[in-house]
């Protein structure tokens, strides 16, 4: 079978502004914004604009994410965080998802190396007293041998064409039980809840955050796509042969080129976008505004006032910029 190796390139603009009533201090923040140069996904370049200025410092997590740490160097009414990425991702069309022998049918059983270095992502992360994740996952399972593929792609269809999608601002994820009760959820709901399905099936997940590219809204048309025009949070499952693989099942979509991958955790309170903390009177706190966009091709002239600040960089330029006062 021939194989064709598919790039798209894209730019991802993601702006977060925090409103205040009064100046308040700003403690340290976190930030997971960048993406890891792969094979599957090339980072070309990145840049990201501050308001109040502030040092970065760069790290990588127990994962291995791109993680900024902020310090910022004044008070202000407004903190304003923007990443403008541009980067080409890959994807292998008409991929079939090779594993090895051992792994093609359901149940398997990881080697002892790779049990060992998965770790805690084989393990439930979220109480089932009653077996209620158990047993729905275990209704998928067609016998004493099942398909590995097929297993993995009715469990993502299903949560696609069964559960509801909804938006939800409040910070957190649902428990899997109470999405699985109520039968709806958002991106990182539906991520969590197929991520802890599979591991009671004995499989190795990690949660993925990061951005979804529709092409809908490339036209000004209507999103075709749920979660797109926000961050968006999937799955990958480790298969002996294949390695990591996304599903979405928000979309029902495996190994996609529309899914941008930032950040892998164990569990999805580990992988936010942007947390930090604030010092001001009390109530001082008026609400965040976010705004995503993800286009294709690259992005327009970049008319940023102020020093470029420089902070390390990797296969791709990355610039820290104080943004010009309003």
């Amino acid at each position: 079978m021939k194989v064709a190796h598919m790039a798209k390139r894209l730019t991802v603009r993601h702006r977060t502004t925090y409103s205040y009533s009064a100046p308040v201090e700003f403690g340290e923040h976190r930030m997971l914004l960048r993406p890891r140069d792969s094979h599957d996904l090339r980072l070309v370049d990145a840049r990201l604009t501050l308001s109040p200025g502030a040092s970065v410092r760069w790290a990588h997590d127990v994962f291995g994410n791109s993680v900024a740490f902020m310090t910022f160097e004044e008070p202000a009414e407004e903190l304003l965080v923007e990443s403008v990425l541009v980067l080409d991702r890959f994807a292998l069309e008409g991929r079939e998802l090779p594993l090895e022998p051992g792994a093609e049918r359901y149940p398997f059983i990881y080697s002892a190396d790779d049990r060992a270095d998965l770790g805690r992502l084989l393990e439930l992360q979220y109480p089932d007293p009653k077996g209620e994740l158990s047993q729905w996952a275990k209704g998928f399972v067609a016998g004493d041998v099942t398909d590995t593929r097929a297993l993995l792609a009715d469990i993502n269809s299903s949560i696609h064409q069964g559960f509801t999608y909804g938006a939800r601002h409040d910070e957190g994820t649902q428990p899997p039980l109470e999405t699985l009760s109520l039968g709806t959820g958002t991106c990182r709901d539906f991520a969590l809840l197929m991520m802890e399905a599979l591991r009671s099936l004995g499989f190795a997940t990690r949660f993925v955050s990061g951005y979804l590219y529709d092409p809908a809204l490339d036209t000004a048309g209507d999103a075709g796509i749920q979660g797109s025009g926000a961050t968006h949070a999937w799955l990958e499952v480790y298969l002996p042969g294949a390695g990591w693989v996304e599903y979405d099942p928000t979309n029902g979509l495996v190994g996609s080129n529309a899914l941008i991958r930032v950040a892998v955790t164990r569990d999805p309170s580990q992988a936010i976008p942007i947390s930090g903390s604030y010092s001001g009177p009390s109530g001082a706190f008026l609400g965040m505004e976010v705004s995503v966009e993800v286009t294709s091709g690259d992005p327009a002239p970049d008319t940023s006032d102020g020093e470029d600040v420089p902070v390390p960089a990797g296969e791709a330029a990355d610039r820290a910029v104080p943004a010009a006062a309003a």
